[in-house]
This record gives structure tokens, sequence and C-alpha cells, in this order.
């Protein structure tokens, strides 16, 4: 039987196919943004596709009415096949209206060519609003549930949605509390947001507004649809949101539903009808059960104009009661799952202050509403305030002002809002990969120790998708706002060879100017962050060509780019036989003269970079900026592992080692970091060689994971070192293995400033090191005992801890960190930013 291929493999053989796939869509939307912007052209989406609903609809349908716009082209995205066929069928002699399937070649020529966009959700990771192109992001409801980065996940979860709004030109609130709540705060678009919020009610608002004739049409339109009669009944609309916290994976609770349309049918009584309309993402899966198939509202109809036909309204957590208020009529709310709900997903508002009745069993709220259907029955005593927070704009001529606004230019006298503002500096991270490595550790620790009230601070990472960048992911502080970049650069597959050749052969910078792929560039930066702009940005991790060349096209900014290491050692670092950094690296030093600000770790590193890096960059752009400490805790995740590699299982791997530790008498050696050649544990093993006959009672840790592992295992079994020498792989947590050893030893060849030594610092270890180019005043004060990098130094230097002669090392966390807060905050720009003459050619 053969062996499986390696993980890594795996990884790579579905990513190619997963690329390969989105080729042809790829130049399908390339081609499509090549062509001129059509001015008169308005592209509507509602629900990725689902239909003409929601705010989108009310738009359209008012433009469309109106003579002024006759000259208007509509073109609506449609996913939903029957959603499509009645829209065809309904605008079959209207010329100037058309339907394209979401995805396809005439979807992408549309939005990316259309001069105003009008969206009630999210266009998918590809989109990017070109200049000339109007969108108007309406979203779709006031939140009743947490939003954004308030709910859990939510980092993650909003990605494409936060980029959404980042492009957006006008984002629509129904309401303050919208435009703050959700807008500002839970996407947290505050301080960095461009365009400008509406607040003006809400479109799809107006169509609950109709006359007797045109309800008494609607109402047998509906009858029609779900195959019953309504003649003469008074409808009550049960609308229950979604379950879960992923639209991508709704928990429907559909046989429960069910049961409660009957509760709620049996106590209203037979002169009521009980309709069920579900939310877009389940619609789909609550027609396939037989017991609905008479109530459930087909997913094409009009919610808003289901509100107007409706005599009372129940709902859970869903947003819908927002419009509903606007009636005037009784809202009833079923919440079985109330205190569950609201600590899983969470509401901004308690459950017991809803303005109408709240129950658990749908036959209490039956007979609540039985009775505040009563032709003399009193409203609930809180309907009026929250009508008044609520729908204070909605009085049916919502839609006439946002078209004002939007497409007349005519922003006098409506309530066209930016966000806030503060003074805070807008600073910008890209963090790298967020695995288990030096860099991470050293990002979430300087990020988390900023101040927020002082700087707003935006982390830009990829998509986290593994657990382990995931949980790296969430250690940020939750202020912090953090974007992604999901999806993949635009532009036409032949132009992305000629960019990717062109920076290998040439001078990226000169490169990029010369054959026009500026714009490559350009497009990239808006596609992630829209109108966004930053006062100060920085490529933290430093190795990624990719990264550094993205961070040069963001707008005006001050520009950093981190040196974690010693840097022109690690473009020629050797990894069986290969360099890997190499070409890599040598493109990343050519753009460091387009950086202002070049930071190294600490001051003999930055001296070690100025001297070598001296061809590529002005000696005066080197500046240093230490590694800061984070709470040494049994949460640390520490591991050196630039390869991706996941850590052991620790629940097994800790049997072994805590047996281990546990032996009494034993005096311990513990190293961590990646197992490759810079490292030079195999000198560490060597020298532990040297004086294990001599010191018996003592063993050697080594803890990381990396590509020379196998070798280092066979050189400890080759030197007879089984049992006394161990190799634990990467952990998740290596603090918890340095606690129980009693000295912490360092053998690199080079360095930046090792985030382990501040930790074995901050645990009171002694420290032997090798003496790498920036080892002394790697720690504040001379708390290391440094020895040459030779096998027999680093012998003595283990001997000497052995005989009492290292003292323990120390590290005062406060000052340290105050002092290292203050050199970082003489890097910030204050007032407007100002671009040093030599960063020509970028934006």
């Amino acid at each position: 039987m053969r062996s499986p291929l390696p993980p890594a493999v795996t990884r790579a053989v579905r990513s190619a196919l997963s690329r390969a796939k989105r080729i042809p869509t790829s130049e399908q939307i390339a081609w499509a943004r090549s062509r001129p912007i059509r001015h008169r052209t308005v592209v509507y989406e509602s629900f990725a596709g689902n239909g003409a609903l929601c705010n989108p609809e009310a738009i359209f349908r008012s433009l469309l009415a109106d003579p002024e716009f006759a000259d208007l082209t509509h073109i609506w995205s449609i996913s939903d096949p029957d959603a499509a066929a009645a829209l065809r069928a309904e605008f079959a002699d209207t010329r100037n209206v058309v339907i394209v399937a979401r995805g396809s070649a005439a979807y992408w020529r549309a939005v990316s060519t259309a001069g105003y966009l009008v969206n009630n959700a999210t266009f998918p990771p590809a989109f990017s609003k070109r200049v000339g192109q109007v969108y108007l992001n309406t979203w779709h409801g006031t939140p009743l549930k947490l939003m954004g980065f308030d709910m859990p996940g939510g980092a993650r979860e909003s990605a494409n949605t936060l980029r959404n709004l980042l492009n957006a030109d006008y984002l629509l609130a129904a309401n303050p509390f919208m435009a703050e709540t959700m807008y500002e705060d839970a996407y947290q678009l505050r301080n960095v947001y461009r365009g400008a919020i509406i607040e003006e009610g809400y479109p799809r608002i107006d169509r609950q507004w109709m006359s007797d004739a045109e309800r008494e049409q609607r109402v047998g339109a509906l009858a029609a649809q779900l195959g019953t009669s309504l003649t003469g009944k008074r409808i009550v609309l049960f609308a229950p949101t979604w379950r879960g916290n992923s639209f991508q994976a709704p928990d429907a609770d559909l046989a429960h539903l069910a049961d409660q349309v009957a509760g709620l049918q049996r106590e209203l009584g037979d002169e009521v009808a009980v309709l069920l309309k579900t939310h877009q993402v389940v619609h789909r899966a609550a027609s396939g059960i037989p017991a609905l198939r008479r109530v459930l509202v087909p997913n094409i109809v009009a919610t808003n104009v289901l509100l107007g036909l409706a005599d009372a309204l129940v709902t859970d957590y869903s947003s819908i009661f927002f419009d509903y208020l606007a009636t005037g009529r009784p809202i009833g709310f079923l919440v079985p799952d109330g205190d569950a709900y609201s600590a899983d997903r969470g509401t901004y508002m308690p459950l017991d202050e809803l303005p109408g009745p709240v129950q658990t069993d749908p036959l209490a709220l039956g007979r609540d509403l039985a009775d505040l259907l009563r032709p003399d029955a009193a409203a609930h005593p809180r309907y009026a305030e929250w009508a008044e927070r609520f729908v204070p704009y909605d009085d049916g001529r919502a839609t006439a002002r946002v078209i004002d606004v939007v497409f007349r230019g005519r922003e006098e006298g409506r309530r066209v809002r930016p966000v806030r503002r503060d003074d805070r500096p807008r600073l910008l991270f890209y963090l790298g990969g967020m695995r288990l490595n030096g860099i991470t550790t050293a990002a979430v620790n300087l990020l988390n120790s900023l101040d927020t009230e002082r700087y707003d601070v935006t982390a830009l990472m990829a998509f986290p998708r593994g657990a382990t960048t995931r949980h790296n992911q969430t250690r940020l502080n939750p202020n912090i706002r953090q974007v992604f970049r999901v999806g993949g650069m635009n532009g036409l597959k032949a132009r992305q060879i000629m960019r990717r050749v062109a920076d290998v052969s040439t001078d990226p910078l000169r490169a990029h100017r010369r054959l026009g792929h500026r714009t490559l560039w350009r497009d990239e930066w808006t596609r992630i962050f829209g109108s966004a702009k930053f006062d100060w940005v920085a490529d933290f991790s430093g190795y990624s060509p990719f990264w550094a060349h993205l961070m040069l096209h963001s707008p005006r900014a001050v520009r950093a780019i981190w040196l974690h290491n010693e840097m022109a050692a690690d473009r020629d670092r050797t990894v069986n036989g290969k360099q890997a950094f190499r070409r890599s690296l040598g493109r990343v030093f050519a753009m460091y003269r387009a950086y202002d600000q070049l930071v190294s770790v600490s001051p003999a590193l930055t001296d070690l970079n100025r001297a070598e890096l001296a061809d590529y960059a002005r000696p005066d752009s080197f500046v240093t900026l230490r590694n800061l400490p984070d709470l040494v805790s049994a949460e640390a995740v520490d591991e050196r592992d630039e390869d991706g590699d996941e850590p052991e299982d620790d629940a097994i791997l800790g049997q072994v080692l805590d047996a281990t530790l546990a032996a009494p008498g034993i005096r311990r050696f513990v190293s961590v970091g990646r197992l490759s050649t810079e490292k030079n544990h195999a000198r560490l093993i060597r020298a532990f060689a040297r004086l294990a006959s001599e010191a018996p009672d003592s063993q050697l840790f080594i803890v990381g994971g990396g590509p020379l592992r196998a070798q280092l295992e066979q050189q400890v079994r080759d030197a007879g070192l089984t049992g006394r020498v161990f190799l634990t792989g990467p952990l998740r947590d290596p603090v918890s293995v340095m606690r129980r050893c009693d000295c912490f030893v360092l053998s690199s060849d080079y360095e930046g400033q090792p985030m382990v030594l501040i930790e074995a610092a901050q645990l009171g270890l002694p420290i032997v090191s090798t003496a790498f180019g920036s080892a002394r005043g790697a720690l504040p004060g001379d708390d290391m005992h440094i020895v040459d990098r030779d096998d027999e130094a680093l012998a003595e230097g283990m001997s000497a801890f052995l005989e009492g002669r290292v003292a323990p090392a120390s590290l005062d966390v406060e000052a340290y960190t105050a002092e290292v807060l203050s050199q970082f905050d003489a890097l910030i720009p204050r007032g407007a930013p100002v671009r040093a003459p030599h960063a020509t050619g970028t934006q």
C-alpha cells in the first residue's frame, strides 16, 4: 500500500487545482475591468442574487418609474432560477431591464462596468470598485443580533463584508443607531472609511405603504402562490431568523418551525392565517418540509410588501421587526432559546425590553397576540418609544431622498455625513502568515501593548485557514481592526506573468513604473481596503516581496518595514543545500529605498543591517524598536516554525514530557527555536555531548520544528544521547517546558532579538548564548553569559552554569515596555504625513 502524500504536498496540490479552476473567471473579470464605465447603467443585487428584493428592489422600481431616469439601463444579478424567471416575466416588455446570472461572464462585465452599484449585502471577493463607479451599500436591516467584530468569530466571518463596506461610496442607515452601532462600531469603520453614511430611512419600508385596493390585489396574488384562501382572514406573519454564527452553515431548526406555526395558529383561531417567511439562507431547505408547504411564503415575494399586508408580526431575533414598527401594528417575540441565543450569538438589546410580548412557547404568544389584535386593544407600552428611535424617518418617501443623494448628487438638506473621526494616528500592520513563529509572537505582543485610545490600529492578514493561524489571530486585542485578504489580485493572466517575471529579473520598483504594473498593485490595494486611508503603514513580516510591494501602494503615508534578523545573513542562509531566501529577500531589499523606516529589533542589529545593506537604503532610514514581552502564561504560543508545521499533540506528548521533567535530581538545559541552520542546534548537541559524561545528572530539551529535525534526531542517536537529549517538536506551549528547566541556551549563528530570550528573562532563567552579531544588547543590562560561536566555548558556558557561575537573568517588564513604547511613539507621524523624496515611483 502506497503511503499518503505529506500534508504539505497535499495542500500544494489542492491549492494548485483550486487556482486552475479560478483562471477562466479571473480572465473574464480582468477583461471586463478593461472596458469603459457605462455611466447610465445600474447593477442591483440582493442577498447574493436570491431575488429582486429589499432596498435595491425599492430603489429599482422608483428609478424605473421616474421619467427623469428613463435613460438608465437596469441590470439585476440573480442566482435563483425561479426568481430570474419571475423577474423576466414581469419585465418581458421592458427593454432596459436585464437579468444576468450571478457569477457569469455577463455578471462580471455588468459589475465591472456599471456606473452605479446597489447591493444589500456583499459582492464576491473578486469585486473591487473602479474609479468612476458609485457604490451604494444599503445593508438589509437594523441589527438586533451582534454584528461584525461584535459577534463570536466576527473578524473572520466579516472579512468580505468589511471589504465591501470600505469599497462603498455610500452606506445606507435606517436610523442613527444602525449608523453608529453597526457601521461605525461593529464593523469598526470609524476613522478609516472615507465614504458617506446616509441616514434617511429605508427605501424598502416605503413598500409597506399601500392603498386598500393595492392591499386587496396583493393578498389575492399571495393566496394564489400559496394555493390557499386568505379571503376574510387577518394575516399574522411569522418571520424567524436563521440559527448559527455563520451564513455558510445555518441551523434552520426546520422541524421545530412547523410545530411553532401550528401552535400559533391554534391559539389565534380560524379567522387568522399564520404565514411563514424564512430567512433567505434557509428558504430552500424549508420548502422541502411538507407541513410548511401551504404557509411558506415564496422567496421571491418582497418582505416589506408582506409586512404591509400583515396584521401582526411574530419574530425572534430578526431585524425585520424594526421595519414593522413603522406600521404601528402588534409585534410578538417567540424566543424558546432566548438565554442560549443571547449567550452564544448575543443581542444589542435585552430580550425583556423588546416592544411586544416575549414568550418561549408559541401557545402563550398566540394568546398574547390575540389580545393585541382586538379592536380596542392598547399598543404595547414600549412600542412608541421604539418606533421613534428606529423608524424616525420612514414616512413613505425614504426612496426619493436616497435617490436624491446617490443619483442626483443632492446632499443639501439631506442627512448625509462622514463617519466619526478623531485625532488618533491610523496605523496599519501587515502581520505575516500568523504561524507559530517568532514574528507572530513579536507582532501580537507589540499590537496588544499599543494603547488603542491613542492609536487607531489595523492588522492586515491573509485569511486564516488552519487551527493554528486562527488561534494566533484570536490572540489580538478585539479593539484592533482586523482586515483579511480574501480573493486574489485582478488582472489578465498574461499581465500577471509579466509582472512576476519583471519583479524577479529586474528592479521591482523600476519594472512597476516602466511596464505599467502600478495599476495592478493599486487595484489590489483598493480591492482590499477600498478608500481607507492610513497615516503609517508597516510590513511587520519583512520577508515577502508580494506584501512588501503591496504596502508601498497605500495612499500617501509613512511606510515602515521590519528587519527581524541580520537580513544579509538570512538572504544567504543555506538549508539542505538550498538558499531559499536568496531571490525573494533580494527583491525585498530592492524595495527598501521606497520605505521611510527600516526597523531592526535591537541597537546592535540596526548597526549590522545599516552596514550590510548600505547599497539598498539611506543610513538614516535604519531605526530601532525592540521586541516587546507578553505576560508569560500557559496561554503562550511561541513555536519558531516558518514551515507551517502543526504543533505536536500536547496531550499525548505531554505524558512523556511530564514524566521526564518530573524526575528528581536532574539539571535541565532548554532551547527553543526553529530547527534550521542559523540556529545551529547541531553545535548545541555537540557541546552538550562534551559535558554529558562529566554531568550525568543533566538533560537537554530542544523545542521546535523545522527542516533539520530528522538530521538532528540522527545526530542524537549517533552521539549516544538518547534519553539525555529530547527534541520535542513544535509545541503550542513551549513556556511550560521552559518553566521546568534550569538554564536557557541559545546556539545561533545570527539572530535579531529572539523572543525566547525575553521569555527566558521573564522566567528568571540563567541564559547562555553564543555571540551572534546582535547578542550584546539583545536584553537590557548584561544578564546573558555570552560565549564564542564554537563547540568548546558553548560547552564551557554550559559548565559555568552547572558550577553556579551564571546568574539568573531578569527583566523589569514594566520599565522595559515603557521604554519600547516610547521608541514606537517616535516612529509615528503627527499631523499630515510627509513622504520622503527618495520614495519615487510609488503612489
